[in-house]
């Protein structure tokens, strides 16, 4: 994946993508552009982040102030970079281990070192991500073991349990047991383990302060977020802007066409109408939006990520191996014009929920369940012998062209 300047641009004023109009920051031109890592403390950084709200930057949105409070005092084993991309539209972590580095690297050492964990372990599949952060270690002297790992590139691989058990050398799936890695991470030891872009927040709080963090966004939750814009838009790419921005600001600064909007990527939700709607956690926990346009089938692009959500599955519970691959034929057959389809699909997705491994048969079910409620008119359309458009590949999923 080769990330372009221009598929980098700001509302407002630029935070942690300062400097990458220009290229990739090296060591030398991240210090220019953010200034020196200031020396903070743990409790420096639980009052920091407590002040301003900051929640995790992935799916889950956890308040990061809540998650070091419930480290223990000392023999905290590692601070760990979640680089492993989950969802396979969002592009943010990837485009800040590629051309900002450094921040990201500040944002999880100065923690480390406030915490007194010995180790850093960054956790990537995307190669040019990987050697990009490895030449940033090159430049810089942390006294820190820090040390990056390769992971594989599956949708289920890059969830917290999952990343820690690649990090300690077996499979790259989530296990069935759900502890906190704050509990019990990396070694079975208390583990600080977030994405790449809570990192880099964390890195630009510390050199503003709580007051300099929050004079944008919203005042529940100051300062930026990062979104990935995709699908029928104009202008694709890494967006950051304040919080609580209008999504209609967002959708016309990118070009979008009108239509229905995909908030939160695979596991997120379907919106007919985006008038009104500020972007803010947890709707936008994912920071991913997609304009679907009105030229192709809805139902087709669904059936789509369908199935290869239903080929992602690591194969540890019924819900996701059998409940997957059955609401993949129910789509193909409600996209036939078979009315089993439909009724099969609902019976399906209440039985999916609340009991897989993990989160993916969770996620899934939500995304279907939201096309079927959105695309209610398109159902009865191809009900009725179909919708007359085809699907044209505005969903992008793994292996076609972004």
């Amino acid at each position: 994946m080769t990330m372009t300047m221009q598929e980098t641009r700001v509302i407002g004023d630029a935070r942690v993508l300062a400097g990458l109009d220009q290229g990739r920051l090296d060591r030398q031109r991240h210090l220019w552009t953010h200034g020196p890592q200031p020396d903070l403390n743990r409790e420096d950084y639980l009052r920091l982040t407590e002040a301003v709200g900051l929640r995790g930057r992935g799916g889950a949105a956890f308040p990061v102030a809540l998650k070091l409070a419930d480290l223990p005092a000392k023999g905290i084993e590692a601070v760990v970079v979640n680089g492993s991309e989950s969802e396979p539209v969002s592009r943010k972590d990837r485009l800040l281990l590629t051309l900002a580095p450094h921040l990201v690297l500040d944002g999880a050492t100065g923690l480390a070192s406030a915490l007194g964990a010995p180790h850093v372990l960054i956790a990537v599949h995307d190669g040019a991500a990987a050697t990009s952060i490895r030449e940033a270690l090159m430049e810089r002297d942390d006294r820190l073991a820090i040390e990056v790992s390769d992971t594989p590139g599956r949708f289920v691989a890059g969830e917290a349990r999952a990343v820690l058990s690649a990090l300690e050398g077996g499979a790259a799936v989530p296990p069935g047991r759900r502890v906190l890695p704050t509990r019990k991470g990396y070694h079975r030891r208390p583990t600080f383990l977030s994405n790449v872009e809570t990192f880099a927040q964390l890195a630009v709080l510390a050199r503003l302060g709580s007051r300099g963090f929050s004079s944008t966004g919203l005042i529940s939750e100051p300062g930026t977020q990062l979104l990935t814009i995709d699908g029928a838009v104009q202008r694709r790419g890494v967006m950051e802007t304040p919080t609580g921005v209008p999504l209609d600001t967002v959708l016309q600064f990118a070009g979008a066409e009108p239509g229905p909007v995909l908030l939160g990527g695979y596991h997120g939700r379907w919106l007919p109408r985006t008038d009104g709607l500020t972007l803010q956690r947890p709707e936008v926990s994912a920071g991913i939006i997609l304009a679907l346009g009105t030229d192709t089938c809805p139902l087709g692009e669904v059936y789509r990520v369908a199935q290869w959500l239903a080929s992602q599955s690591a194969g540890q519970c019924g819900p996701c191996v059998f409940g997957l691959a059955a609401l993949v034929d129910d789509f193909d057959r409600l996209l036939r014009g078979d009315p089993a389809g439909w009724h099969n699909a609902q019976r399906h997705l209440g039985l999916v929920p609340g009991r897989g491994a993990c989160a993916h048969p969770d996620g899934s079910a939500r995304f279907l369940a939201s096309a079927l409620e959105v695309f209610g008119d398109d159902v009865r359309l191809h009900l009725d012998g179909g919708c007359g458009r085809p699907a044209k590949g505005v969903l992008p999923v793994p292996g076609g062209a972004w």
